[in-house]
Order: C-alpha cells, then sequence, then structure tokens
C-alpha cells in the first residue's frame, strides 16, 4: 500500500483524540461503536454490521457492509465475498469498501473524522506478522486515524462485565479468564492472565458458525433446494438448533429416527419442527412452529389445507446434529479433538497450578455459542475431563456477540490505560511497522 502524505495534525505522543472507536472486526459480523465518555454510565453503543459484500440475483443490487441489514429486503439467493476468512482478513480492498462505508460514508451511523479518532481494532490470536502489517497500514495510511491499539479480541473479555464476580473497575481487567469464542470461522480456547493471552496455550479448533451452516445446508438440501440460501439457512440454524446433552444424544436420535421408520405420523414432536421459509412478500423472516403430520410439505405450498399458501421444511435430528460437530468433529471426518478435548490440550500447556484458577473462570463468548444446551454440555464434559479436586464453573456472557465490543468500551473509559497501549500515528511514521508491532506485542516501550 502505498503511504500518503497528509498534511493534517496528528496525535503526539501523549495526546488522545477526543472520540474512541471500538471495532471488533469478526468474520461474519463487525461489532462497532464509540465508547461511553462517563465514568459510570454503561457503553451500549454497539452496532451490528454484515462484515461483507453481498450480491442480490434478484434486485441486480450488491450490498457492501451496513447496507445489507439496512436497505436489502429480500435475502434469498445472495452471493457473499466476506474480507475475513478463517479468522484473518485476506481481503482488505474489501474491508476497506466495509469501512469506508461504516464509518467514513455521510450516511453512516457511525461517520467519524479519522484524524479526531483514536482506534481500538481486534484481530485473531497469533496472527501471522505479515497481516498485522496489513491491518496497521491500512488503519495508518488510507484511514490515518490518530491513534490506534490492535489487541487479540479474546483479551478484551477481560475488561467486559463478568459473570463470575463484581465487574472490573474500568481498565482492571480480570486476573484469570479461560475464553472459548464459538465465532464464524472457528472456535478459539484462550487463557488470559491481567488481559494479556498466554499465546503457547491458545488453542484453535476448526469449527465455528460457518461450518455448522454449511453442514445444516447439506442436510436440508436433501428434502429441499437451498444450497444458495446460506442467510436462510443460518437463520434456520440459529432459531431451531440445540445442544443435545450428552447422556441423551443417543436416545433423541432414536426418538426421532423409530418414529419416522415405522410410521411418518408418529414422529416425536417434542423435538421434530415444521420451518415456514420467508417469501418476502409475506413472510419477511422464517419461523418455526410444532409439526404437524397430517400435512405434507406438497399440500401445504397449494393451500390444500385450508390455510395461506407456505413452504416449510421439516426438521427432525439436524436440530441437534449439526451443533454436535462442535463436540464430535469426527462426525464429518475431521482429525480433531471436540471442543472439551481442546480446552484440555490448552491446560496440558500450563503448570498444573493454574489449571484451577482458570477452570473456575471459564468464560463462553461467540455467536455460535448460544445454542440452548451448549454452556450445560460445555461444563458437563469438562467435569468428566478433569479430577473431582477442581472447581469447574462456566458462564455465558450476558451477551455473547457484543462482549468483546464492551471490554473494548470500558477499557476506552480510561484514558490514562489507553495512553500507554496507543501507537500514534506520527509515533507510526517515525519508527515504522516493525517498531509498531513490536510494540502492540509489548516487545519495547515509549
Amino acid at each position: 500500500m502505498a503511504r500518503k502524505n497528509s498534511h493534517k495534525p496528528t496525535a503526539t505522543t501523549n495526546e488522545l483524540a477526543p472520540r474512541t472507536l471500538i471495532l471488533d472486526n469478526g468474520a461474519h459480523t463487525i461489532k462497532a461503536g464509540f465508547s461511553s465518555s462517563s465514568a459510570t454510565e454503561e457503553p451500549n453503543d454497539c452496532h451490528i454490521i454484515a462484515n461483507c459484500i453481498a450480491r442480490s440475483w434478484r434486485d441486480k443490487r450488491t450490498y457492501v457492509g451496513p447496507e445489507l441489514l439496512d436497505e436489502c429486503w429480500d435475502f434469498g439467493e445472495l452471493a457473499f465475498r466476506r474480507p475475513v476468512e478463517r479468522g484473518f482478513v485476506v481481503n482488505w480492498e474489501g474491508e476497506k469498501a466495509v469501512w469506508e462505508r461504516s464509518f467514513v460514508d455521510k450516511r453512516s451511523r457511525l461517520k467519524c473524522d479519522p484524524h479526531e479518532t483514536n482506534l481500538i481494532l481486534t484481530e485473531a490470536p497469533n496472527a501471522p506478522a505479515a497481516l498485522q502489517r496489513n491491518a496497521d497500514e491500512m488503519v495508518f495510511e488510507e484511514f490515518e486515524f490518530a491513534t490506534y491499539y490492535r489487541t487479540p479480541s479474546p483479551s478484551l473479555n477481560a475488561y467486559a462485565p463478568s459473570p463470575f464476580s463484581l465487574s472490573p473497575a474500568p481498565g482492571v481487567p480480570l486476573e484469570c479468564l479461560l475464553v472459548i469464542d464459538v465465532g464464524h470461522s472457528h472456535t478459539t480456547i484462550t487463557p488470559l492472565y491481567d488481559g494479556r493471552p498466554i499465546n503457547p496455550a491458545c488453542r484453535r479448533l476448526e469449527i465455528g458458525g460457518k461450518t455448522l451452516t454449511n453442514h445444516l445446508k447439506d442436510l436440508l438440501s436433501r428434502n429441499v433446494e437451498v444450497k444458495n440460501e446460506d442467510w436462510i439457512v443460518q437463520e434456520i440454524k440459529e432459531d431451531v438448533c440445540f445442544v443435545s446433552a450428552s447422556s441423551s444424544f443417543s436416545s433423541d436420535l432414536e426418538r426421532v429416527w423409530k418414529g419416522g421408520h415405522k410410521d411418518p405420523r408418529a414422529v416425536d414432536t417434542t423435538i421434530v419442527v415444521d420451518y415456514v421459509l420467508p417469501d418476502y412478500e409475506n413472510v419477511k423472516r422464517g419461523f418455526a412452529r410444532p409439526h404437524n403430520p397430517n400435512v405434507s410439505r406438497k399440500e401445504r405450498a397449494l393451500g390444500l389445507d385450508g390455510g395461506p399458501r407456505e413452504h416449510i421444511v421439516t426438521i427432525g435430528n439436524e436440530r441437534f446434529t449439526v451443533p454436535e460437530l462442535l463436540f464430535t468433529p469426527s462426525d464429518i471426518g475431521m482429525q480433531q479433538d471436540g471442543l472439551p478435548g481442546t480446552i484440555l490440550q490448552s491446560l496440558h500447556s500450563l503448570p498444573e497450578g493454574l489449571w484451577q484458577p482458570f477452570l473456575a473462570n471459564v468464560l463462553v463468548v461467540g455467536g455460535s455459542s448460544k445454542f440452548p444446551g451448549f454452556v450445560r454440555r460445555l461444563e458437563a464434559e469438562l467435569r468428566m475431563l478433569v479430577s473431582d479436586e477442581f472447581v469447574v464453573r462456566v458462564a455465558q456472557a450476558e451477551d455473547p456477540v457484543k462482549n468483546v465490543w464492551l471490554g473494548g468500551a470500558k477499557l476506552a473509559r480510561d484514558e490514562g490505560v489507553l495512553k500507554e497501549r496507543v501507537v500514534t500515528r506520527q509515533e507510526y511514521l517515525e519508527h515504522g511497522d516493525v517498531w509498531t508491532r513490536r510494540r502492540f506485542a509489548g516487545k519495547v516501550d515509549r
């Protein structure tokens, strides 16, 4: 990227800009907003922005970033191009277009002047140096933010409101926290000590919301054509899927299979549901309802049951076999331990004296952790894997999607701490990108 020559003033070494933008740059969505200037008011200015460029084959329009949720009315047959793949930004031209529409465009609800704004930007743990350099160049050379702090996204959870104890004061992290982030591209396990990741113990499970959506799409396509309906299948997953208890998974499977095998009308309706697909005229978003075995899908579509015409898909064991991949990746041929086993791998990389404080503070975040039963199943399986002498405590953040952003917003309220963390544009231009990366890694001081 070519370096710009700007005559705009930049922040000096000990100077912060008037506003701070916290940007949790996720693979599926961006969580962004400005920190509150009040020391007592809880931050709540978080906006969810689709981190993609989407092309609709129905209205022949391209939607960039926030336009998708604000202006699109028909989510059928959308084609997505996502700048973030496998947790890392791999297409900065696409990401730049999303950022410009989100923060620079006059129509944006988060419009700001980068020269008067501090930026807190998240990245995946153990990001390659080349990708970190690209991020620093984009922030300082293309957008020209006044100051900037790049940090692994799990770290900011240590500053967010805690489900385990009293919320930490602004700028003060929880001492020990084991963060399980079940995201769009993958799942990460990150032990945090005083808000900093213990990098040798970080682990990654290559299953996230995208894998689950694709698997559900493959299963449903046996009965209804949804191969090009990523958005709709994702909504189905969010609306009906749940995590079965490890002790009842086989029995749940048997209940669904046996009823349908002996008599299609004898299916277990406590599990099997009918999902009404959206047509974006009368039904804007799909919804689930109890399965009616007396009316076929074809009768519904033709309105022969006396009700409105509806396109439905009947969903049975897919409701719990899809999230099961987080616990048994071998179901789709992946040679990886499930989530409990991967957590144990992380703990084995730590001194045993640290196991108890981490096992007692397991925090679950990420949009793909919101399945009913997920936290209960994870805690039960962890208890089976560790000695009885350890206390195991697993809790989900109050808002697992926005928790990283909330932590960044609380961190930003302590100006003294923020001043110590940021790099100014002036420093970047004077010292270069290698110094900047070392500074963010805590290897050099001012």
